[in-house]
């Protein structure tokens, strides 16, 4: 197996809603915001070469939405998902399995394309899409305060194509075609059954954090988005995992933090803290 980090390019959020009730006094100092008050974060992904099979985890915001959409979250940077393929020797046509951690708009935009004549097309025509029943339902049929986030164009092409597949989150089984996955870790304090992907790599265990550990700067407890829809089980799940993985020394890849991929953790006696940053291609 071989694991590659993908940059898709980067964005802004608000550093208020990205740290939550941590006063900007504090968060400041991990990310610094511009004058508008927005943060830099990365929509980074994972690329896995398993044998035959190419699976990407989450994709990025795409590209298909309008300049107001796009104002609205200041993309920039020149990284994006197909340039940093070609990177590593790949196109679109090569991936097997596209994992989507949850269908929040800046990990799946990356799913559908809009071609010159303005259809709906998926952006890996060989691939079987996976989420799971819950969650679809969940963003198929929003609630008010993520209905921004699930939109529409990125969600119902899968199911339309015929690509789309279900985790069973009711079994926590892996399926087969996903064995590049020791386990997936359900999680429901930022949206309904997001799914943290956890492998083992070169001797370690490394999870890809998706939006449960959005960067670095999320690993003391109370450090949780605004965004998150039920931020006190955030907390169990995060305090549980992060735990988990500062005792058994796993590699945490981060999605959205802009400047550190990976991180390692350590007990202190102010909780969990960071112990290592580190690049996926250093281990």
């Amino acid at each position: 197996m071989t694991l590659h980090t993908l940059d898709t390019g980067l964005f802004k959020l608000d550093g208020g809603a990205m740290f939550g009730v941590v006063p900007k006094s504090m968060w400041h100092k991990l990310n610094p915001a511009d004058e508008n008050n927005m943060c830099t974060w990365a929509m980074r992904c994972l690329l896995i070469e398993d044998g035959g099979r190419l699976v990407l985890v989450d994709n990025g915001i795409g590209d298909k939405q309008d300049e107001k959409f796009r104002g609205h979250f200041y993309l920039h940077g020149n990284d994006t998902l197909e340039k940093s393929l070609r990177q590593r020797g790949f196109t679109s046509s090569d991936i097997t399995d596209v994992f989507l951690t949850h269908l929040h708009f800046d990990h799946c935009g990356g799913s559908v394309v809009r071609t010159p004549d303005g259809k709906l097309e998926l952006a890996f025509p060989n691939a079987t899409y996976w989420s799971n029943q819950n969650h679809w339902d969940w963003a198929v049929t929003p609630n008010p305060r993520e209905k921004a986030s699930f939109l529409k164009e990125n969600i119902l092409p899968i199911q339309e194509s015929g690509h789309l597949r279900f985790v069973d989150a009711a079994a926590g089984a892996v399926p087969a075609e996903l064995s590049c996955f020791r386990e997936i870790i359900f999680a429901d304090g930022h949206t309904e059954k997001m799914m943290v992907p956890v492998l083992d790599y070169k001797g370690r265990t490394l999870a890809f954090m998706a939006d449960l550990l959005p960067s670095a700067g999320h690993v003391p407890l109370p450090y949780v988005m605004s965004y998150d829809l039920r931020p006190l089980v955030t907390l169990d799940e995060k305090e549980r995992v992060l735990r988990r993985a500062a005792d058994e020394n796993w590699v945490l890849i981060l999605e959205h933090d802009a400047q550190t991929e990976c991180i390692t953790l350590q007990h202190t006696d102010k909780g969990v803290r960071v112990a290592d940053r580190l690049k996926l291609a250093e281990l």
